[in-house]
Formats: C-alpha cells, structure tokens, sequence
C-alpha cells in the first residue's frame, strides 16, 4: 500500500489524469422480497435470472446493486437518465419475479427481522467472509447495536451482516485532481442537506428510530474497534473525517496512517514498474484497502479506457424511494456541489468540519424536519435553508453545467415540493405505518402492509411527497 501510494504522489505531480469532460455514475443497492413483502434470500438465482453484468451482489443474500453506466450530465436529454434506469430496473425486477423475487428501493427493509441477518445471510461471494471473519478478528467481541429513537433497540450481533440492512444510492462525480478537493470539501458540507431532504429509513427489526437509521447502522454494523480502543481515540472504518482538505492525496494517505488493513490480498501488478514502463498502474493494493473505509464521501482512483482518473463517490443517501426522487436527489447534489466551488468565499472556510459532522447526525435523526447550522444563516430548519439559500443555487450550479430549464425544473422542482409539504420517503413510512397499526395490533404485520403499498407506489413513479397515507 506504502509503494501505491508513492506512486499515487508521482502520478499527481506528473499529471497523469484525464480532466476533460467529466462523467457522472450511479449505483443502487436494493433489497430483494417474496409475494408478501418478507425478505427473499436469492440474489444468487436473480443474478442468473438477470444475466446482465452491470448487476452485482451486495452483503447480504437479499440484496442486489446496479451499477448505471457513467455518463455526461447532459448527455442525451432531459428523459434520458431516467428512462434507462428505469429500463433496467423494470427488466431486472421482471426477471427477478421468475425466480420468486421482487426489487425494492428503500434504505432499509422495514420487514427484516434481527434473524434475517445471521451469518447464513451472508452472500456466498468469499471476499464477504473474509471481510466478516477479518472484522471479527479485530474486534474480538461481537457487535454493539445500540440505537435510540421513537422506540429504542439495544442488541448484539455475532456477523456483520446486519451492514446489508443498508442500502444506499450513491452518486460518482468524476473531477480533475485539481478540483477534486473544493468538490470533496463540497460535498461534506452540504451531506447533512443531502440526508435531510432524502431521509428513507425510519424502521429497523421492527422498531421506529431514525428517520434515516442507516447512518448510525452503518456506523455500529462496521466498527472493527472494541470498546478499549475507541477510548483510546482510535478512528472509526465508517468515517466523516476530521478536516477539510487541499488534495486527493490527503484522503488516502489518512487511509494508509490510520487504518490497518482488512483484506490480505496483494495484486499481482507492480505499481512502480508499470509506471516506469509506460502503463497505468491499477494501484490494486490502495484501492482495496480504500473500498474497507466508509467515508460518507469516499475518494475513488479508477482506470477507465486507458485512462487514470479520480471522482468523488458520495454515499451518504439511502435507496429509492423512486428513480423520480433519486435523479432529484441527484440534481440538487451536482448543481449544489458545482455552485458552491465557485464561490469566491467557499462554506468550507466559514464553517467548521465540526459543524459538517454534526449537521450529518441531526439529519438522519429528525429528517427533514431538522433544523441546520448553515453560514450567515445559525440553525435554520431544513425547509428554509433549502428554499431560501441552497435551491437557487444549485439552479445555478446545472445552468452552468449546461442544463437547461427543460431539465433542472422538473428535478429540482422535486426538492421544492419537498420542502414545502415537509415530506419524504422517511415521513410516509411513518405516517402510513402508524395509520395502519391503528387497525392491525401485530406491528410487523402493518410493517408488512406498509412495504406491499411502497411497492406500489414505487412502481409508479411518483415522488413520494404525493404519495398518499390514507
């Protein structure tokens, strides 16, 4: 890892990156369920049903993810984004059904059940359990789950299958060196607005918690630390960072300084060799040991068509609840993020990483009816800030990456109706779950009922602001 990172450097100063024309990318993970809406474990046979190779396993037995080819943000028109997702979406999910299987898009399945998560749900690829066995071997105790909400769950696991609860959809923007630190530093400010606006996951083994319950989840169902060493001080695998940063390189190298690795595997390329003799290393080793830490926004180092480049991959928003809502959720994030690097007097000089964190936290606690700490405006809920400040914005920032009200008004008019109904994918769940625990007394069975009539609507395609509860 030490000599692909030595190579890293050289390459950064040599400038060896493609810069021009920068490419967008998406992936999606989602959970696979039977007729009644109950987690189906077959992602092996929806694999083979699906037969198509941007389809991949995940963590857990019912879980997939779709890797959407890169594009350029305004390639092909305001529908064309949209219609190809939903394209391969449609035919997976057809496929899928074959095999007794049905695709959902939510941040976590609000009818899984702690028994679900055992080690026998673990995917049969091998690098998962190695991952479990490694994380286990470095804790040397089981897992602490302990998370407080409306109700509260307190409760260990022996795997860290209860990770593959999570399920997220993460936007790649790919950037220049260069400019890969103003997009980074970006997009940790405004990772609290961007979990606010799309809070999915407010129920988790059956109990109410947060309104995005993922981020303290992911956070606990990943912790290699036993309790001695987080006294100590020891960083955590899933990880905001500490600071802002002036380049790529500082990402990784805190990778190298301060994370042992998981996954005893070496690559068979030599870095420096290959670089010496004209190639493109694939730096193997360092983006191996990258993909075992879970920065809500992760830097990425990839090979594509000859070609080295390095994008941020944000990945702090859960799955679904529609391709409507997820390609609003990823307007607001690029235009956002694009708006706020020009800025003369970037929010990252006139606010603290510490205010970024704890701007995270709060939103996936209280969802979009959280109040925010944003520069020159205090705490502000986040219906304001997005309305007054943060929408105009990233109108600016599409317009100047050549969208034109055609698109950006649709998409971004998504984020608005949000803000001014004060609903998302998080407040329907809640609402529909506790409507129908009026007339059903057994809990799971309203969670059930609640899942059946999130499919359907997800089918439809409509934002989930106008989703109706009754």
């Amino acid at each position: 890892m030490q000599e692909c990172l030595e190579v890293f450097a050289q390459m950064l100063r040599e400038s060896r990156f493609a810069s021009e024309r920068p490419r967008v990318g998406l992936e999606i993970e989602l959970n696979l369920v039977d007729d009644r809406a109950e987690p189906a474990m077959r992602n092996t046979e929806a694999l083979e049903a699906i037969a198509d190779p941007a389809w991949s396993t995940e963590l857990g037995r019912f879980n997939l993810e779709i890797n959407v080819p890169p594009r350029r943000l305004t390639e092909g028109g305001p529908d064309a984004w949209e219609s190809a997702i939903r394209d391969a979406l449609n035919h997976a999910d057809e496929r899928a059904r074959s095999v007794g299987a049905h695709l959902i898009m939510v941040g976590i399945l609000p009818t899984l059940r702690q028994e679900h998560v055992d080690e026998s749900a673990l995917s049969e690829n091998a690098r998962y359990r190695l991952l479990n066995d490694q994380v286990f071997a470095a804790r040397g105790e089981d897992l602490r789950l302990d998370i407080d909400g409306v109700d509260r769950l307190r409760t260990y696991a022996d795997t860290i299958t209860p990770e593959a609860a999570c399920t997220s959809t993460q936007f790649h923007l790919q950037v220049s060196p260069q400019e890969f630190p103003r997009y980074w530093n970006a997009a940790q400010a405004i990772a609290g607005v961007q979990v606010a606006l799309a809070a999915n996951s407010p129920f988790l083994f059956g109990r109410e918690l947060w309104h995005e319950t993922r981020v303290p989840l992911f956070e606990q169902a990943t912790d290699t630390r036993p309790q001695e060493i987080k006294e100590q001080g020891v960083r955590p695998r899933v990880w905001f960072g500490e600071r802002w940063i002036n380049s790529v390189f500082d990402l990784f190298e805190e990778n190298l300084r301060y994370f042992p690795a998981l996954l005893p595997l070496l690559d068979e390329q030599d870095p420096a060799r290959t670089l010496e003799e004209g190639g493109i290393p694939e730096l193997g080793e360092l983006t191996l040991h990258n993909g075992t830490i879970y920065r809500w926004n992760r830097p990425v180092y990839a090979v594509s068509e000859d070609t080295p480049h390095v994008r941020v991959e944000n990945r702090c928003l859960p799955a679904g609840p529609t391709v409507a809502d997820t390609l609003a959720n990823g307007a607001f994030y690029y235009g956002l993020t694009r708006a706020l690097v020009d800025e003369e007097r970037p929010v990252w000089s006139r606010m603290s990483f510490q205010a970024a964190e704890d701007n995270l936290h709060t939103a996936a606690r209280y969802g979009i009816e959280s109040q925010l700490y944003w520069p020159g405006m205090g705490e502000v809920p986040v219906p304001e800030l997005v309305l007054r400040r943060l929408l105009p914005l990233a109108h600016r920032g599409l317009e100047l990456s050549g969208m034109d009200d055609a698109w950006r008004e649709p998409l971004l008019g998504v984020i608005e109706q949000r803000c001014v109904t004060v609903r998302n994918g998080a407040v329907w769940q809640k609402e529909t779950f506790h409507r129908l625990a009026a007339t059903h007394p057994d809990r799971h069975e309203a969670l059930r009922r609640m899942t059946e009539l999130y499919i359907d609507y997800m089918h439809l395609n409509a934002p989930a602001h106008t989703w109706p509860t009754d």
